[in-house]
Order: structure tokens, then sequence, then C-alpha cells
């Protein structure tokens, strides 16, 4: 064999054996910054980035709510519009498509600290809308990655204005507060996008607060059963004070009604006696002015003067009787004379007024 060729052989050989990895790394060439740089950006693209079409053939269909930003020798000429559109093939290049439509962008979850030192993981809702394909395609390098990224830093800052009681309390407020953060940057003019609305999703306290608002909360519910039976005792007491309040009124009521009627009945009774007694002395007045009255009304002054006599010797074992008691018809010529005598200080007093 010839020595050249032999050496030669031994050369490859020695190469393959002993430098191996050189043989590879010369077949993959380490890329350069401008390649890591394009990479970086690449590898940090949302999966909500619609990959431009290649222009093979020079048509292309743009479906509705589309964008595609042409760009023919790398310096942009056109926006293609919905529908069909016809490219130069293999000049022009479509090198951004963009989606019009609304697009909710998840922001992963966060951690920040409340005014008052509490760390709290939050994650949330972005709801985004490019209104400009060209700005959104020049004006920054991946504008959802950016407005995700904005969006996560303007969350913290606004959640370490605020305490944690009111991160659950006022979350509306803190989702318009996130929201109109997010809108003082100029989305419009520099990105060319608007910024719809944001929500949060969940927010989780460490767990030692977690007991403790679990204690308070307990303690929350007891201090209102408390107060909502204490309140119900109150409201019984009332009720029941309440009514014998007005079983009183009304038992007064009554009574007072009752002694009003008794108070007429007794005023009607006794001026029902005193018209009968008027009416009886007018009867017996005009008895005795009539024929034989004054005889007729000495006789009977004479029996109830006897019949007095006899009542007062039935009530007492020793009385006090005239001398004549033992003479009736004395006694009722006494009886008389009394009346006469009282039936003349009586006419002369009636002659009296008269005159």
């Amino acid at each position: 064999m010839n020595p050249l060729k032999q050496i030669s052989l031994n050369n490859i050989k020695s190469l393959s054996l002993v430098e191996p990895l050189k043989l590879i790394n010369l077949s993959k060439p380490k890329p350069s910054i401008t390649q890591q740089v394009r990479n970086l950006g690449t590898s940090r693209r949302d999966p909500h980035e619609i990959k431009p079409p290649r222009n093979l053939l020079g048509i292309h269909f743009v479906p509705q709510k589309r964008a595609y930003v042409v760009e023919r020798f790398g310096k942009f000429i056109q926006i293609l519009q919905p529908g069909l559109n016809f490219l130069i093939p293999l000049i022009d290049k479509i090198a951004y498509a963009h989606s019009l439509k609304e697009q909710a962008i998840p922001i992963s979850d966060q951690t920040a600290t409340t005014v008052d030192n509490v760390p709290i993981v939050i994650d949330g809702m972005l709801y985004i809308k490019i209104i400009d394909p060209l700005l959104a395609s020049y004006g920054i390098e991946n504008p959802i990655f950016a407005v995700t990224q904005l969006a996560q830093t303007t969350m913290r800052s606004e959640l370490g204005k605020i305490t944690l009681d009111k991160t659950f309390e006022e979350r509306d407020r803190l989702n318009k507060n996130i929201l109109g953060a997010i809108n003082n940057h100029p989305l419009k003019t520099h990105w060319g996008l608007e910024c719809l609305r944001y929500e949060i999703k969940d927010v989780t306290p460490p767990n030692g607060v977690k007991v403790a608002m679990q204690l308070q909360a307990e303690a929350e519910r007891r201090k209102r059963a408390q107060i909502l039976e204490a309140e119900g005792l109150r409201e019984s007491s009332t009720n029941v004070a309440h009514g014998k309040r007005s079983a009183v009124i009304l038992e007064s009521e009554g009574a007072k009604i009752n002694q009003v009627n008794r108070a007429r009945g007794e005023a009607e009774a006794i001026l029902a006696a005193a018209n009968a007694t008027a009416k009886g002395i007018l009867e017996v007045s005009k008895a005795i002015t009539g024929k034989c009255g004054v005889e007729a009304s000495s006789l009977r002054i004479a029996e109830q003067y006897i019949e007095a006599y006899s009542e007062i010797a039935k009530e007492s074992t020793t009385t006090l009787v005239p001398s004549k008691v033992g003479d009736p018809a004395a006694m009722v010529a006494q009886a008389l004379t009394i009346y006469k005598s009282l039936n003349g200080s009586t006419g002369s007093k009636i002659m009296t007024a008269a005159q």
C-alpha cells in the first residue's frame, strides 16, 4: 500500500475518534446575536398570535376580521383587506397576521402586597382588541405579550394601594382602576391596541390569613345571630308591653263607659223618681183641693201618725209618748191639729207668694 494513502487514512481515523465533537459542531454552527434576539422574540409569542401564511402562488383569501401586513423587500407596502387579494409571488411577503376580533387574554398568577402588608396571589382576564394592524406590527415587538406584562405590573401597583378587605369588597372598583391605568398608557397611538375591560378571577391570601378570615367570619356570624336574637327578644317584650297597655286602656275605657252609663242610669232613675214624686204630689194637691179632700187628707195623716208611733214602739223597749196616748180620739185630734197648722202655714205662704 502507498505510504501516503496509509497516512491519510490514519489521520481520518484519529480525527473521527479523538475529536467527534468538533465535527458535530462544524455541522451545526452557533447562531448569531441577531438570530438569538429574533428567537427570543419568537419564543415569547403568545398562543393567540396568528402565524402569517406564505406567499407562494400570489393568491390569498383573507378571512373576515383578519388583517395581513405585506412587505416587499423588507418594506411595508399594504394591509390586505378581507376577501380575494393578489400578491407577487416570492417577492411580496406577508410579515404579520392579526385578528381584529376581541380577544380574552388570561393573566397568570401574580404575587402582590396590599397596603396592610399582606401578600396575596391574584389572576385575571384581560379583554383587548387590535384597532390598527400597522401599529400592532411595527409599534412594538409582540404586542400581546407586552400588554399582558403591562396588565400584570398595573395589577400589582393597584393592589398596593388598598387593604386586603377592600380587595374582596371593592373588586369592581379595582377592575375599573386597573382598566383605567392600562388605558392611560398610549396603547392606541403606539401599539394599535384597545383594552376593553379587565376582570379579576381569583384572589388567594396566605393560609394564615385564610384561617383568620374564617374565624372572623364565624365571629361575625355569631355576633349577627346574637343581635338578631336580642332584637327578637326586644320586639317580643315590646309587643307584650303594647298588648298590656292596650288591655289596660281598653279596660279603663270599659270601666269609664260603665261608670258613665251607671251614672246616667242613676240620674235618669233620680229624675224618674222626682218626676213621679212631683206627679204624685200634684195629684195629692189636686185631690186635697177637691171635694172632701181636706177630710181625706186629715184622715190619712192621722193614720200615718198612729202608724209611726206603732213602729217606734216595735223598735225600742222604752218609748216617750204623749200623755193622751191611751185616748185614740185625742191622738187623732192632735194629728188633725198638726195638719191644719201645717196647712194653714202653707196656705199663707202661697197667698204671700201670690201677692
